[in-house]
């Protein structure tokens, strides 16, 4: 069967995700899949399977394809390893306080409803005296026999698809669960002006007639049609009870869940990455993926991966100013976008910080944003195309980097005077603009801007800004004094900073209300992003001396609790005391002396080297950055990055780059295991 395009680039887009997500397995001792460690159950996600899937390849290149003596092989060697296929229902029972799991537990799922499930999976199933849940895609199974199937960019021929009587004796059998693949949206339907695609399931479609995007009750309104849709029709033509929604794409958000809930489908399947342990919801279960090149024996890494988080995935990245890419001229902003994707392609990191505002002065300010919002102007609706072409193309993970308080209101705003303000009642110009985050007001439309971005751009990822911060004599805002005399202190900043045990109080409670903010933020966006990792920036002054939390609001230790991801600023030419290349190197390794002595410090914190000297407006030298790239790797650093990236100049070169962000040589060492979420292809060579 010849895959058409769309699936085609989805599905190497899918596996570059799925090959960065095994790097844990790089660094992390294997741990066995048994429900002594916390994990409850592991599932595998199958798509069609076919004869001499290797040897076709070349032809019919679909990656998520196996080869039928494989999964013979994987049925075999689940058995031989101790491995137990389980059944929906087990899991439910198990969840409810019924009979355990056994040891070792995995559901098998097999996605699309292919007509393999019946030819070759189905026999094999009953064989082995396995279960298995199969997710359908209803409009697929309802093209009568004879007619092509809309699969894709390109028709399918219906005979390469289930037939609802087929459906209906596999039904029959206790071996067989049948799930929702939706009716009608394993597709994309247009998010932005430019036409980029994205998973119709998670995205608020644009109506280019109109210029408007989906609103959230229209949006609901679509995704719980047709979610019933496909329920009753599986129901009907095959007699069986469907209880669950597998996600196309592995693209979900809380609204969608909620739908799904609402329709008599409270059980859903994502791509989300790790094992399925007893803090994972039933409407949340994740899945590993299985690839056309995997080896029975491969299937360890998917089934044993690390359990409980605590080995961060390693981390390379390239840190990028959007501003680079606009222009006001749109065949400009696209070769400028399409630089962008081939220099990410030939380094391969495995994240790119993205901007997700504008800052065409460069003050660190967000005067517009890049995403539709109700608050601040929009420079142009850029990032959700940048991200999507990003990750569709090239594989990464694409975090949206944020301002926390760095907005610059219109002055028609009331809050545009809610600032950060200093004990005199300034707000000196040699520090951020920040709205003041003690400010109820101000928090609300910070949220707001979050949840905008969630609600209209497709990313993995949140960076928070430098921009939270707070000095020793901040916040003395009327809102930030009503804060601390609600904490039990002074309200009154003078006193606070008279007296050292006040003080001590005053700016922890500052650094743990920064964190919450953040919460609060992540929060937002998280209802229609959901599963994000987070990094926050950090200034290197209060890692290296503790006591420095009074000046920035910062503690090392909280922030590596709080995130995923430590965003160290390890820039030796912002520091006053290493201004030499010796100096350099002595402070560098001081910082990474202080990260491998802390707990979790190596394995949560990004070391973002510079790669500007913003004195003097010059690149740093490439041999520069590979010394101190190289002083970190022997000091055991693990997760690398750099900023800015300035891919219209080559700075830094793109081979002193690779050499140190590509995470290639590791993946190629790398078995796949899983990834974090799938992605729907581009539409043509270029991007759009």
């Amino acid at each position: 069967m010849q895959a058409p395009t769309f699936f085609l680039r989805l599905r190497a887009a899918l596996l570059g995700l799925l090959l960065a997500a095994s790097l844990p397995a790089l660094a992390a001792p294997v741990l066995p899949a048994d429900p002594d460690n916390g994990v409850d159950f592991r599932v595998i996600s199958f798509h069609d399977v076919r004869p001499n899937v290797r040897a076709s390849f070349e032809t019919s290149p679909d990656e998520t394809a196996i080869d039928e003596r494989t999964l013979a092989e994987v049925f075999a060697w689940l058995r031989h390893s101790g491995y137990h296929p389980v059944s929906l229902q087990q899991i439910i029972d198990a969840r409810n306080g019924g009979k355990p799991l056994p040891s070792q537990p995995v559901l098998l799922t097999f996605d699309d409803g292919y007509r393999s499930a019946y030819t070759h999976v189905f026999p094999l199933l009953q064989r082995f005296n396995y279960p298995a849940l199969f997710a359908l895609v209803t409009s697929w199974l309802e093209v009568p026999e004879g007619q092509p199937v809309h699969w894709g960019d390109k028709p399918a021929p219906r005979e390469n698809f289930l037939l609802w009587r087929e459906a209906a004796e596999m039904a029959r059998s206790p071996l067989v669960e049948f799930a929702s693949h939706t009716d009608a949206m394993h597709t994309g339907i247009q998010a932005n002006p430019q036409g980029n695609m994205l998973p119709a399931a998670a995205t608020h479609r644009y109506d280019p007639a109109t210029g408007r995007y989906e609103d959230d009750a229209a949006y609901l309104r679509r995704i719980e049609t047709d979610l019933r849709r496909s329920r009753e029709l599986i129901e009907k033509r095959t007699g069986a009870k469907v209880r669950a929604t597998v996600w196309p794409y592995g693209a979900y958000n809380t609204p969608a869940l909620e739908a799904s809930a609402r329709v008599g489908m409270p059980i859903t399947f994502t791509l989300d990455d790790g094992a399925n342990t007893k803090e994972i919801p039933l409407n949340r279960i994740r899945r590993a993926l299985a690839a056309y090149d995997n080896e029975a024996p491969d299937y360890v890494q998917m089934l044993r991966s690390p359990v409980g988080g605590e080995v961060r995935p390693i981390n390379r990245v390239m840190h990028v100013d959007l501003d680079y890419v606009y222009d006001a001229d749109p065949a400009q902003q696209e070769r400028n976008l399409s630089a962008l994707i081939e220099r990410v392609a030939a380094v391969r990191p495995r994240s790119v910080f993205l901007q997700a505002y504008a800052d065409p002065d460069g003050d660190g300010v967000a005067d517009a944003l890049y995403f539709p919002n109700r608050h601040l102007p929009m420079r142009a609706d850029l990032f959700a195309r940048a991200a999507w072409q990003l990750r569709s193309r090239t594989g990464v993970k694409v975090y949206a980097w944020m301002p926390v308080t760095a907005y610059r209101l219109p002055a028609s705003n009331p809050l545009a005077t809610h600032t950060v303000r200093t004990l005199k009642g300034d707000a000196p110009a040699d520090r951020y603009h920040r709205l003041s985050p003690f400010d109820p007001a101000v928090r609300t439309l910070v949220g707001d801007l979050y949840e905008d971005l969630g609600r209209h751009t497709f990313f993995e990822g949140l960076l928070f800004h430098d921009d939270a911060m707070l000095s020793d004599d901040e916040d003395a805002s009327p809102a930030a004094l009503d804060t601390y005399r609600r904490w039990g202190l002074p309200a009154d900043v003078a006193a606070l900073r008279a007296d050292p045990a006040l003080m001590a109080r005053w700016t922890s409670a500052k650094t743990r209300h920064l964190i919450e903010f953040t919460h609060e933020l992540a929060a937002r966006v998280g209802t229609w992003r959901p599963a994000l990792e987070t990094a926050r920036n950090l200034y290197a002054r209060p890692v290296l001396e503790p006591a420095a939390e009074q000046w920035f609001a910062q503690n090392y230790e909280a922030s590596l609790a709080a995130y995923d991801y430590v965003g160290l600023m390890a820039m030796p030419r912002m520091e006053q005391e290493a201004r030499t290349p010796a100096d350099s190197d002595a402070w560098l390794g001081r910082l990474a002396q202080r990260a491998a002595a802390t707990p979790h410090g190596l394995d949560r914190t990004v070391f973002e080297l510079q790669a500007r000297d913003w004195r003097t407006g010059k690149p740093v030298a490439d041999a520069e950055l590979t010394r101190q790239w190289t002083l970190l790797q022997r000091a055991g650093v693990r997760h690398l990055g750099y900023y800015p990236d300035d891919f219209l100049n080559n700075q830094p070169s793109l081979e002193t780059v690779r050499r140190a962000i590509s995470v290639r040589s590791l993946l190629s060492r790398a078995p796949r295991r899983n990834h974090d979420a799938a992605t729907l292809p581009p539409e043509g060579g270029k991007p759009r």
